[in-house]
């Protein structure tokens, strides 16, 4: 039930094709891709046969939404191409390395990372399959520290509540998350936007006081932090995961990202949302920050909240969080609170999830 209702509330609830990349073996996917191509060679052969369907394009634009037409771009093809290569001789990339080795190969089609990224997933929205199964592995940026074991597929064992503050680096290859088995007696995943807060956190070890694991991605969410705070939340489903994003609309994105998928992800951003509540900071914490802390409004904040303020999933309070913001015309960043000492914020966080302070 509460997998449906994260379905429904994602940002492709409305078309569940758009939920469906599917996890495959190397064998698969590049059957799928020889496929591809022999149906296209024989629609281009026969004028007579039936029209493709159009697929659901993460192109951008009308110009690029048929099967037919996708396959004629010379960036998708290449991009198969090397794909189909990369899994044949069994080795994962990422996707700077995947940009390098087609700059050099293609230049011609390919001259940022941005134009490989999107090209990336118009392929799985091509094929219906993971990155991770087009042999494309995530870069990580993440870490997560506090009450968990972690257990490798090579018997090794990880316990993150005797790490340093800069906690267990997660890495970037979802075949070895998937792989990992958790042990914990914790109650509560706190998701932190920033390293530097989390890093606070950790060192002054709020999970010895209050059971809980600490992940953050260090910033805007990568994959593999998704995905491993994924699989958290399906291993103990009666856990609750809340987040610690700055008073912003870009902290407010960060948690709906956690919460809903990304749309620059494609078929694969549902696959990856949790039920994320938020914790702070909110307008209720205003009152703890010195005038002297509040910062104006950013054109890039404003950029963000319009993209919010259009978007149908945002839930009531966070849209009331967010016209807050635009009311005021000021920002706040989790940092404020060391006005009241650096312990402040390990009380501040326990206090709220004690309470049930959180949306």
């Amino acid at each position: 039930m509460a997998e449906a209702g994260v379905a429904a509330a994602s940002l492709f609830g409305a078309d569940r094709r758009l939920c469906s990349a599917d996890i495959l073996p190397p064998a698969e996917v590049r059957a799928r891709i020889e496929v591809a191509v022999l149906n296209f060679l024989a629609a281009l052969t026969d004028p007579a046969a039936p029209a493709i369907s159009a697929l659901p394009l993460i192109s951008r634009g009308a110009a690029n939404r048929g099967l037919r037409r996708a396959l004629l771009r010379d960036d998708v093809s290449s991009v198969m191409e090397m794909c189909y290569k990369i899994l044949g001789e069994g080795k994962l990339v990422t996707l700077r390395e995947l940009f390098y080795t087609l700059l050099s190969e293609s230049p011609t089609y390919f001259t940022c990372q941005r134009h490989v990224n999107q090209t990336v997933q118009d392929v799985v929205s091509l094929l219906r399959c993971t990155r991770q199964s087009l042999g494309i592995m995530a870069s990580s940026r993440g870490a997560l520290i506090g009450r968990l074991v972690l257990q490798g597929p090579e018997e090794e064992h990880v316990d993150c509540s005797i790490l340093g503050p800069s906690g267990h680096a997660i890495t970037g290859d979802l075949n070895v998350l998937s792989k990992l088995i958790f042990s914990s007696d914790a109650r509560y995943i706190i998701v932190v936007e920033k390293d530097a807060i989390f890093q606070r956190l950790a060192e002054d070890r709020i999970y010895s006081q209050l059971p809980c694991i600490l992940i953050t991605a260090k910033g805007y969410p990568d994959l593999a932090t998704r995905f491993i705070l994924h699989r958290l939340s399906q291993t103990y489903p009666n856990m609750p995961i809340f987040a610690l994003v700055d008073w912003n609309p870009a902290g407010l994105a960060i948690l709906c990202t956690y919460k809903y998928g990304s749309i620059s992800m494609g078929l694969e951003s549902y696959r990856y949302a949790c039920n994320v509540k938020w914790l702070g900071l909110r307008g209720d914490d205003l009152q703890l920050i010195p005038q002297s802390a509040y910062q104006e409004l950013k054109p890039r904040d404003l950029q963000i909240a319009k993209s919010l303020l259009s978007s149908k999933f945002l839930q009531d309070k966070h849209r009331a969080e967010l016209t807050l913001m635009l009311e005021t015309s000021k920002r706040a960043e989790i940092e404020a609170l060391y006005s009241h000492g650096f312990d402040f914020l390990g009380k501040y966080v326990a206090r709220k999830i004690v309470q049930g302070d959180y949306i």
